[in-house]
């Protein structure tokens, strides 16, 4: 019975729907369902359908409306065939325009691969000038060390110029490096733009690595004339002009900068590193680059002095150096400490001498310490030696002179309440450096410690 129900149900919704639309297909068959489904149920409805069944035919079967179907059927067709065109003709731009897309796509890619390849091109002209240079700023350097031995052993500050000639080593170091990481790049960048599948992504990654290799370059071109420059002027006497500095920023700069420096160069260097800084040290007003050098060369014989002690295989032996500052009795006072292999006494009253030097032919210039005591007796100080060999040690003391007096005065005068302060420089175990409050510990050195290779 409910299969029944369901039928009869379903077969006037598609005969009401057959009306509405006028589909005599579809009335047709509903009304003769109907009429088989109440033939059992209710006759006189049977009976009903059934007269619809035959005026539905007779009227579908009417001439003009057969004409009427048939020009509707075709209509029917036209709409489809229409729409069929349409997409034919959508699925046909998007083509077109995908074509087309690709094309501009190919052309960006081209005109990419031709801007970098001209970019290349202009870097390697730019690489092979600053090379060409750095190499004529190395050879004119070289020359004016030459110029340097020739002349007094105790010659000024002006004349002695030469001692940092292996500082242009650092940038040519950079740039050479630089360069041939460029030059795999390129060749890397043209391996791939020959390839059949281009790897975009790789591409832009390259350039970059390019770019940026360029702007190091150009850093340490930069940087490479800067120390040019500053060892022309340290070639002259400084016009002694002050400025404010913090002490401990540069004590430790110094202390870092000559110990990364020594590492770049030995890696099986170690020493350990401690420093007691005064917190409550003032800013003084000192004279740039001239102490800043002293500082640096003291502090790297330290670290030579306790290299020396390492390769003797000590048992126990931990090299150590120590850097502390502090305010005493109005002066400002730097305390280098090592313990390393001390002075011997035999070249206690040599070391002075410029060009002098202990270490292996090619090892150092002999120029460091006689740089110190003329850039000390510029500054109107002294400088004695002191030596034992236990416990092992020397000391160099540096003096200044009390405010308002000239050089050469004598050490007398160094613990004179009315003094400025006093510089030390004690090689082991006890290294000292006093420093009076007008010098300075700034070098022209400092851009050397944002280098990445000398970054904690």
């Amino acid at each position: 019975m409910n299969n029944s129900d369901s039928s009869i149900y379903f077969a006037k919704l598609a005969l009401n729907t057959a009306q509405q639309k006028y589909d005599p297909r579809i009335i047709l068959e509903s009304t003769q369902l109907l009429a088989r489904l109440y033939s059992g149920i209710s006759p006189a409805t049977s009976n009903q359908y059934l007269n619809l069944y035959v005026n539905t035919k007779d009227t579908f079967y009417n001439s003009n409306k057969l004409k009427q179907m048939e020009e509707i059927r075709i209509n029917e067709q036209q709409l489809r065939f229409d729409q069929i065109v349409r997409e034919k003709a959508l699925r046909s731009n998007i083509i077109q325009y995908s074509l087309m897309g690709l094309a501009m796509l190919l052309l960006i890619s081209a005109l990419f691969f031709y801007r970098n390849n001209q970019i290349k091109k202009t870097s390697n002209r730019q690489l092979e000038k600053a090379y060409k240079e750095l190499t004529a700023t190395h050879e004119a350097l070289k020359s004016t060390q030459s110029l340097l031995i020739q002349s007094e052993k105790m010659a000024s500050l002006g004349e002695l110029t030469a001692g940092i000639a292996h500082e242009i080593q650092n940038p040519l170091n950079f740039v050479n490096n630089f360069s041939e990481v460029s030059k795999e790049l390129a060749e890397e960048l043209k391996e791939e733009a020959n390839k059949e599948t281009i790897d975009k992504l790789l591409i832009s990654e390259i350039a970059n690595d390019i770019a940026e290799n360029q702007v190091k370059i150009n850093h340490h071109g930069n940087r490479a004339s800067s120390i040019v420059k500053g060892m022309l002027e340290h070639s002259r006497t400084s016009s002694g002009k002050k400025e404010l500095t913090d002490i401990n920023a540069l004590a430790d700069e110094y202390l870092r900068l000559a110990y990364h420096g020594l590492r770049a160069k030995d890696k099986d260097f170690n020493a350990a590193l401690v420093t007691d800084f005064d917190p409550n040290l003032p800013k003084i007003e000192v004279i740039p680059q001239d102490i800043g050098r002293v500082l640096l060369n003291l502090i790297n014989n330290g670290f030579q002095a306790i290299d020396e002690q390492s390769k003797r295989g000590i048992e126990g032996y931990k090299p150590t150096l120590t850097v502390t500052t502090k305010l005493e009795n109005a002066r400002v006072k730097i305390s280098v400490k090592d313990n390393g292999s001390g002075i011997p006494e035999e070249i206690k009253d040599k070391i002075f001498q410029p060009f002098f030097t202990t270490k292996e032919a090619g090892k150092g210039t002999g120029l460091g310490l006689s740089l110190a005591y003329d850039i000390v007796k510029a500054h109107g100080g002294t400088i004695e030696v002191k030596s034992n060999y236990y416990p092992p040690g020397g000391e160099i003391k540096v003096g200044s002179p009390p405010s308002g007096r000239t050089g050469n005065e004598g050490e007398a005068r160094l613990d004179d309440p009315a003094g400025r302060g006093y510089f030390i420089y004690h090689s082991n175990p006890y290294c000292l450096i006093h420093a009076r409050s007008d010098f300075i510990f700034q070098a022209y050195w400092r851009r050397l410690l944002r280098l990445k290779d000398y970054a904690e």
